[in-house]
């Protein structure tokens, strides 16, 4: 082609014309050949993407987990990258949501509009402590029936209490200790605690059921004069409909929300039984290190006769606030309760947990209990607790 465009001063002979033309063949042919053979940046066969995050969870090493995951998001935000056009003012197209027709499609397009409320920054799997937790962004997604940790799983060999609750009672006359027991006021307290993704994308590409599972046991292992009995052990099973949310409040930013049926009991006959069922709004905020869960719960009445402890409420109130702290390999938790009321009335409780590392992959863990309602028995006991342990599950 550059050839052609040249300009000769004089006519060249026949000759010389075959002699032009086949150097223009023998040019074109080794563009041709060098453009064949470059690479195509992005396309090295050694290094497959997976097609999702769920295809990472199979892996054995944690290592190989890590870069799986890592070629995944990459490949997410190379993805956004090369779509986006070079100037959205001249490619902007906006499609009219079709108007909805069906209860199911209102409750869908209202679930699928929470992540537009206010302005956030978009989630990032790899640092949002509340997406890893509960998989909110689509890109987070490792779908279903996969044994996650929930609540803090720990052993504290040793817990004190400043006093023991010998005597158990409730306004329930079938659910008094009338005979003095015999504690220890140190003992071991360890907890238990996992979770699992029933359905995934009820409303669109939002809205997960989440069935979960903690038990958190005191046993009097120190108590040899009593055979070493399990003081206390609470079973809470329950069930959460988590949504995404994206908005601001406060320089926060809203994550999540969801509703959860949480039932919570000890598994004891009278006069030591005790329950609870409850239904709980979750709010999940979060910036940077720092993750905020608000719960308030309605409790659900139970028959006079039937109810272990009918005053509960009044010393364990209508809802906790949990904040999380994440700094290097430390996990802060600070869990605070209250009656909401005055006086006599005047009923609340904090939890300080304190996951720090020891060596390796091994945790310590720092629980510091003051209040009412450390375990079920003690729903209206009010004492002071400190425990120290191991941390076997990083909670974030």
């Amino acid at each position: 082609m550059l050839i052609s465009q040249l300009k000769l001063r004089q006519p060249l002979p026949s000759h010389h014309f075959i002699k032009v033309a086949t150097l223009s063949a023998c040019i074109s042919s080794t563009f041709a050949f060098a453009e064949d053979a470059l690479p195509v940046v992005g396309a090295d066969s050694s290094d497959p993407t997976p097609a999702s995050a769920t295809a990472c969870v199979g892996l054995a090493s944690a290592t190989e987990r890590l870069a799986c995951y890592d070629l995944v998001f990459k490949a997410t935000e190379n993805a956004v990258t090369d779509a986006a056009p070079e100037n959205e003012a001249d490619n902007v197209l906006v499609e009219a949501k079709p108007e909805p027709q069906t209860v199911t499609e209102h409750i869908q397009q209202k679930a699928e509009d929470l992540k537009l409320i206010g302005v956030a920054p978009a989630f990032n799997p790899n640092t949002s402590l509340l997406d890893k937790r509960w998989e909110l962004s689509p890109e987070a997604k490792l779908g279903t029936w996969q044994i996650r940790s929930y609540q803090p799983v720990y052993l504290l060999p040793a817990m004190w209490t400043s006093k023991t609750n010998t005597t158990p009672h409730s306004p329930n006359p079938l659910n008094d200790v009338t005979t003095e027991q015999d504690l220890k006021n140190t003992e071991t307290k360890f907890q238990l605690s996992f979770k699992t993704k029933a359905l995934e994308d009820i409303f669109g590409d939002n809205g997960d059921l989440w069935i979960g599972y903690t038990q958190s046991s005191r046993w009097q292992v120190y108590n040899e004069d009593e055979s070493r009995p399990f003081r206390e052990t609470n079973y809470e099973p329950e069930a959460s409909l988590i949504m995404r949310t994206n908005y601001n409040l406060l320089g926060l930013h809203g994550r999540l929300l969801g509703v959860t049926f949480n039932h919570q009991s000890n598994g004891r006959s009278d006069p030591f039984s005790r329950s609870w069922n409850r239904v709980m709004l979750n709010v999940g905020l979060e910036r940077d290190n720092f993750a905020l869960m608000i719960r308030p719960w309605y409790r659900l009445e139970e028959d006079e006769i039937d109810d272990n402890n009918p005053d509960i409420t009044e010393y364990l109130g209508h809802g906790d606030i949990t904040a999380n702290y994440k700094w290097k390999d430390h996990n802060f938790s600070l869990m605070a309760r209250h009656s909401l009321k005055g006086g006599d009335d005047s009923h609340g409780a904090l939890q300080f947990d304190w996951a720090f590392p020891l060596s390796g992959p091994l945790r310590g863990h720092l629980q510091v209990f003051d209040g009412y309602g450390e375990s079920l028995i003690d729903y209206n006991h009010k004492a002071t607790y400190v425990g120290l342990g191991v941390s076997l599950v990083n909670w974030f």
